[in-house]
């Protein structure tokens, strides 16, 4: 069968991103118009302009571009909605599409939400709605990721003991970090978390606070450990560190993915991707086999298979299959938990033990009343 689909939450120029906005929805669309089994379909934004050009971008009826979220579900009735909004605003809209009851799937941008309250609600709305909700948590897909998985779970480094991290923030970034630690862990759930933070300047990105500096440690329920250390300076030098009874692997260090087992490291080819996704030496290769085939082809139709791509399109096979998508609401709310764990145990200077008890976003609380982030540094 073929699903319509529609997006949420348009976003301004694709070419000009930054901590205002990606426009994911660009890249959302693209993933869509490569399957054959989806038809997108309408768009909206509260933003007329942002709306009406996405809606020229992707030759969308002039009548099937809305302002209005509600008036398009209504209107168009759309199988599967992508929410590209920003996240402080994603309970809301996937809360309205849940309860719109027209749609069989929701998938929505990352991080989930910025209440924990609030990523419980999408998740329980949608599963009695009988709706397919997924986060866009597309990492999971890069030959990296899967190809440590694979040695994984061949033994090349023995059993896992500690995974560690290391990026820009917990929240925003490390959402696909904690996923990811979901995805090596087989979706372990974790016993408890301890973290300290570092919040003297104010860091917004998509309209969600994030620390400067972190240290976190906690423990996974079959023994294995966590550790993170974000933003500058931090003990971690590469994405992921997985260390096993045996060796260990570097995801995103030096190179995209390297293995040791004795005193030396070896490169694990991963055909060209790295963390992010397929480099420009795979795109260029791209651009000259279409060009070749298609004289005059255009950029878009050169690009090359994307980690997003691959997300959407698991997204869609797990929603025509009946699976379980690999992206699924309960393994966001496993990494998510964490990560508001961590602003917990740093609000409260304690460890924190889970599941998680608290309604709020720890960071954000702590920023109102003053705890983190003096007035002067504001």
């Amino acid at each position: 069968m073929t699903y319509t689909v529609a997006v949420i939450g348009t976003g301004a120029d694709p070419d000009d991103p930054d901590t205002d906005g990606f426009a994911m929805a660009y890249r959302h669309a693209g993933a869509y118009r490569r399957l054959d089994s989806c038809e997108l379909v309408a768009c909206a934004d509260v933003v007329p302009e942002n709306a009406k050009n996405f809606g020229e971008r992707w030759d969308l009826p002039d009548g099937n571009v809305y302002t209005d979220t509600e008036k398009m579900l209504t209107a168009v009735e759309p199988d599967i909605v992508s929410v590209c909004v920003p996240p402080h605003i994603h309970a809301p809209v996937v809360m309205t599409c849940a309860e719109s009851g027209v749609m069989d799937a929701i998938h929505c941008e990352k991080p989930m939400a910025t209440r924990w309250e609030d990523c419980q609600k999408m998740a329980s709305a949608c599963k009695r709605a009988g709706i397919q909700l997924t986060f866009n948590h597309q990492r999971r897909f890069g030959k990296p990721f899967r190809k440590a998985k694979s040695l994984l779970e061949n033994g090349k480094i023995g059993s896992l003991e500690r995974i560690e991290l290391g990026g820009k923030n917990l929240f925003d970034y490390g959402s696909h970090l904690f996923d990811l630690c979901g995805y090596f862990t087989d979706q372990t759930m974790s016993k408890w978390v301890m973290a300290g933070i570092e919040y003297s300047e104010e860091n917004v990105q998509f309209g969600a606070h994030n620390e400067n500096q972190a240290i976190a440690q906690w423990r996974y329920t079959n023994g294995v450990n966590g550790l993170a250390s974000t933003g500058d300076g931090g003990i971690v030098d590469c994405h992921m560190g997985l260390l096993g009874s045996n060796g260990m692997m570097e995801i995103g260090g030096e190179v995209p993915l390297r293995v040791r087992t004795g005193k030396n490291w070896t490169t694990v080819d991963t055909g060209g991707e790295d963390v992010h996704g397929p480099n420009e030496t795979i795109f260029d290769a791209a651009k000259q086999k279409i060009s070749a085939r298609i004289p005059g082809a255009t950029v878009e139709n050169a690009r090359p298979e994307g980690y997003i791509d691959r997300a959407i399109a698991d997204t869609v096979d797990a929603l025509a299959t009946g699976r379980e998508p690999e992206l699924s609401a309960d393994n966001a709310l496993q990494a998510t938990e964490l990560i508001f764990g961590c602003w917990e145990s740093a609000r409260r200077c304690g460890r924190v033990d889970f599941p998680l008890e608290i309604d709020d976003n720890p960071l954000e609380s702590m920023v109102e009343s003053g705890q983190v982030l003096a007035a002067d540094n504001q």
